[in-house]
């Protein structure tokens, strides 16, 4: 779907390429986190069809892609960095699942149009420049009758949500702080519910569901059937 779209401002942060990269994926990888991506790709992939196909975009790190793949769905990630596409790589490698981990552009998806049954973005959407894109190309991507599901900070998050959440990731003491005040600061980009409602009704899809929880945000947006 073209269309042209105003680039949303972000802090110019370092970019998640190298050292950088391989600190994140360091910091989300512990044995706590990678029990709750189990969790989630449980719960994410529940009532896929046979054969289903799954986008993650910006799967980072690959661990809730590998835990997908691990429960029998065909799993693709698209991601801008080139060190988390070979990490992501690595790390399906080792874990014995079939992955397909691409580099490209959540606004621009090298993918034919109703490729996949599902679409998952995971802590990423508030990072994103075209957000109206992006929604565009999640769309244009599903099959009728596919869902996108977006899980993402809210910007009603509390400094008590935050913290709560951070002290169950048991990062130690150095990643505690550090992943703390990533979070503070990534909150300003975050979106509130009522501001994506008004997003999605400028999308193809046209409408939303939300629910909040914590710190989170969860997103669901329905590609309609295609009439008979």
């Amino acid at each position: 779907m073209e269309m042209t779209e105003t680039r949303r401002w972000r802090f110019k942060a370092p970019e998640m390429e190298g050292p950088v990269a391989r600190w994140y994926a360091r910091v989300r990888g512990t044995a706590r986190q990678r029990k709750a991506y189990r969790k989630q790709a449980a719960q994410l992939i529940a009532g896929l069809p046979a054969n289903g196909r799954v986008l993650e975009v910006a799967p980072g790190p690959g661990y809730l892609a590998i835990e997908m793949a691990r429960l029998g769905a065909y799993v693709t990630g698209l991601d801008i960095s080139r060190t988390f596409v070979e990490i992501a790589t690595d790390a399906a490698r080792h874990a014995g699942v079939a992955v397909d981990f691409q580099r490209g552009d959540v606004a621009e998806m090298p993918f034919a149009n109703g490729s996949f049954d599902l679409v998952v973005c995971q802590a990423a959407f508030k990072n994103f420049t075209l957000p109206r894109s992006a929604l565009a190309e999640m769309h244009r991507v599903l099959r009728a009758g596919g869902t996108a599901v977006i899980q993402d900070m809210s910007r009603h998050a509390t400094h008590a949500d935050i913290d709560r959440e951070v002290d169950g990731m048991e990062l130690g003491r150095v990643g505690t702080f550090t992943t703390k005040a990533t979070l503070e600061m990534l909150k300003r980009r975050a979106y509130a519910p009522a501001q994506f409602e008004r997003l999605a009704r400028q999308s193809p899809f046209q409408t939303c569901e939300i629910r909040t929880e914590g710190i989170g945000l969860e997103v669901r947006l329905t590609k309609e059937e295609e009439a008979k």
